[in-house]
Parts: C-alpha cells; sequence; structure tokens
C-alpha cells in the first residue's frame, strides 16, 4: 500500500495561498463573482483568521468577516481586533478591514458602502448566511439580484486536502491522542463525566491544541434497551449530555472528542470500560466491530463510490446497517469536525451511488455494534484516500479490546 507523505510542519502562508486557488476555482466554475461569508469556520478557511470565541453568544455579532471575488488573490477580511484575539491571516494591509457589524441595519448599511467598492454591481453573490438586516437590506447589499447558497463553493473548495491541511489535521489528530492517553490512564470508578472533560481540555490546550470545537462526550451506554435513551426512531440516543455522573465498575464509554490545530480538526472515538476488562461478549462485539471495519477499507480508495463502503459494511454485518441512521458510516473533515463526503446518510442510495472518493479526500469511518446486554462498541478512524488504498492518520489502540 502507498504511504502518502506528510510533511511533519505545515507552511501556513502556501497553505493559505493554495486554499484560495481552490476556492476561486470553484467559485468560477458555479459562475460565483463574489463570496460573502459570515461562519467562523468558513472565514477561516478563506482568510487563514483565527478566531476562537470564549463566549459563543458573540459569534452572532463580534466577529470576523470575509469576502473573496474571482479574480483578487487575496481575500478581505473584516476583524474584530480585540486584545487577546489570534490571527494567522498573512494578508496586504489594504484587505484588513475593521469589524463590521451585521446583525444591526447601521452595521449593514456601512457593509454596504464598502462592499460596493469590492464587488461590482452586477456580480453573482453567493453566501454562507444572512442576518435578519442583511435580509431587510437585501437590494443594497445584492444589486445584481438575490444572492446563491456558498455552501456548495465551500463544499467543492475543500473537499480535496492539500499536503500542508493534511500536516494540520495529523497534528490535531496526535494532540488528541496523546490528551487521550492522559484521560484512559486515569479512568477509575467514581470519576465524574464532568472530571474527565476538565482533564481533557487540559492536557490538550498543554500539548498545543488552539480551540475545542464540540463538548467533550464520554457517554454511559446502555446494557439493555429497557436501560437506554432512545430516538423517536427507536434508534441509540448518541450524543447525550455530559453531566455530573459518577461513572461506576463496568460502564462502557463510547468517548467523542474534538480539537483544532492551525484552525483544523481533529475527531477522536474509542469505546472504554470503567475499571475492568471486556466480557467475553463484548471481545465478540469488538472483532464483529473489526470485520466491518476491515471490510470497507478494503474497498477503500480513489474511484470507489458511497454505495461500495455501505455495501461492503451491511455484508460484513450480516445484512443491516452498522451505523445509527440519524448519522453516517463515514463522513469528511477539515476545518469542520463532519464536512464532505458524507457515506450512509438519510440524503439515501442514489447520493451514495453519484459520491465518488478522489485521492486527498479525508474520511473518518465510525461503524457501530450494538446488542442487547454488551453496551456496544464504536471507534472512529480517520483516513486519507489514495489513488490505491489510504493512509491511516489515527495512531490509538483499541485498548481495553485489543492493540
Amino acid at each position: 500500500m502507498t504511504v502518502i507523505d506528510i510533511q511533519a510542519e505545515p507552511d501556513l502562508a502556501r497553505m493559505g495561498r493554495e486554499r484560495g486557488v481552490r476556492l476561486r476555482t470553484a467559485m468560477r466554475d458555479q459562475d460565483i463573482d463574489a463570496l460573502i461569508l459570515l461562519g467562523n469556520t468558513a472565514v477561516g478557511y478563506a482568510t487563514g483568521a483565527s478566531w476562537p470565541l470564549g463566549d459563543s453568544g458573540l459569534a452572532h455579532v463580534d466577529r470576523p468577516v470575509a469576502v473573496v471575488t474571482a479574480n483578487d488573490p487575496w481575500p478581505h477580511l473584516f476583524m474584530p481586533f480585540r486584545e487577546g484575539s489570534a490571527t494567522e491571516a498573512l494578508l496586504p494591509t489594504d484587505h484588513l478591514h475593521p469589524p463590521v457589524y451585521l446583525e444591526y441595519d447601521e452595521g449593514v448599511r456601512n457593509f454596504a458602502t464598502v462592499l460596493a467598492d469590492l464587488v461590482p454591481g452586477g456580480a453573482r453573490v453567493a453566501t454562507d448566511e444572512l442576518t435578519g438586516a442583511m435580509r431587510r437590506a437585501d437590494k443594497a447589499l445584492f444589486p445584481g439580484g438575490p444572492p446563491s447558497d456558498a455552501a456548495m463553493v465551500l463544499a467543492v473548495a475543500k473537499l480535496i486536502k492539500t499536503p500542508d491541511e493534511l500536516a494540520c489535521i495529523r497534528t490535531a489528530l496526535r494532540i488528541t491522542e496523546r490528551a487521550m492517553r492522559d484521560i484512559e490512564g486515569s479512568l477509575t470508578p467514581g470519576m465524574r463525566q464532568i472530571d474527565l472533560s476538565a482533564g481533557f481540555l487540559r492536557h490538550a490546550y498543554e500539548h498545543g491544541a488552539q480551540a475545542n470545537v464540540l463538548d467533550p462526550i464520554w457517554q454511559v451506554m446502555p446494557a439493555s434497551r429497557e436501560t437506554g435513551v432512545w430516538t423517536t426512531h427507536g434508534d441509540l440516543a448518541l450524543p447525550l449530555l455530559t453531566t455530573e455522573r459518577e461513572l461506576a465498575r463496568g460502564d462502557v464509554l463510547w468517548t467523542d472528542v474534538s480539537i483544532t490545530y492551525a484552525g483544523y480538526c481533529s475527531d477522536f472515538g474509542r469505546t472504554w470500560i470503567v475499571g475492568q476488562d471486556p466480557a467475553p461478549r463484548q471481545r465478540a462485539q469488538f472483532r464483529k466491530w473489526w470485520e466491518i471495519h476491515s471490510a470497507v477499507k478494503e474497498v477503500l480508495r480513489a474511484g470507489a463510490s458511497a454505495s461500495d463502503l455501505t455495501e461492503a459494511a451491511i455484508a460484513a454485518n450480516g445484512g443491516s446497517k452498522p451505523w445509527l441512521p440519524h448519522f453516517y458510516l463515514a463522513h469528511g473533515m477539515g476545518v469542520d469536525p463532519a464536512e464532505m463526503p458524507f457515506v450512509g446518510t438519510d440524503l439515501g442510495e442514489e447520493f451514495d451511488e453519484q459520491l465518488v472518493l478522489e485521492a486527498g479526500m479525508v474520511l473518518v469511518l465510525e461503524p457501530v455494534v450494538w446488542e442487547d446486554g454488551t453496551g456496544g462498541y464504536r471507534s472512529e478512524e480517520v483516513l486519507v484516500i489514495e489513488e490505491e488504498g489510504f493512509t491511516a492518520l489515527t495512531d490509538y489502540p483499541y485498548s481495553p479490546y485489543g492493540d
């Protein structure tokens, strides 16, 4: 199997330039002249800006905004330059602007004046979000007509990862895995779920994490249907909120955490058992999970369709889907913890048939096995698609079930 060469350290300036080329190419292919981006990860992808929010309540007011035009190699960044903010944006000074406040009518009026100098009046514009104030001023903001959805432009641009992006993802994974080793080594009955979260975040930041992406999950899985929480469709409920619940010997934990490094996410999932080794039936479940996991990897390569993966997983699981219906068998990852490509979603079989994998895509494979009386098994593996196979970015053992 070919092993791709991922450098130890990313070149952030080169990464920004290459992302810009991909973004503008996707814009031209979709006949878009300009993007107006409000989402934090979208702005980060377009500009390299890092704006970890200490207060999520500020996400809709005090946040960066990007304007990308198809013929300008540099994006325009409107940034709240506040003490403590962090940015790695390598932009010309005339492309850095004071903040804009697009939740407010006055802020939108001011932005429309600036935008008129950056984007021609008849330009075809796409945006990832629209505030109420932006909708009220749509004719001033978008004289060329209503904006289209920028999601497809972003999805296409982000699909194939550059070597520098892969270096960022691998670094984020190594940071996460080091922190999780610290937590797994300290796991004992009597600990609370929130203690695990506190410990993980402390260790993750000590090891180099730059932001936490989601509230860490340490879900105690039900041993039986009668004792569990289920969705209205009869599926296992995941994730459930972390609480002050004390862990007991024998609890089966499904873990799920994600941090960022240089704007790129990790994704870590393993199944742990508190204070004891797995029972024979639980080890058998892990072996079944491994069979499914291995069957999918057998067909994993550039040119394979998402249907090839789902069919392999279902066949290895005796004809039933080995994943939670409200999630997926696999998903992509980059500046967002879950992004295209998605495999085995409720978008249906036709979507999976049409989705063809390409070299350089990142895929997080996460089959699930559960049966009454066990607590189940779930793990996540981060893989890079190659022309003939894949390269695994995850490097963490399957303890206590196996190496």
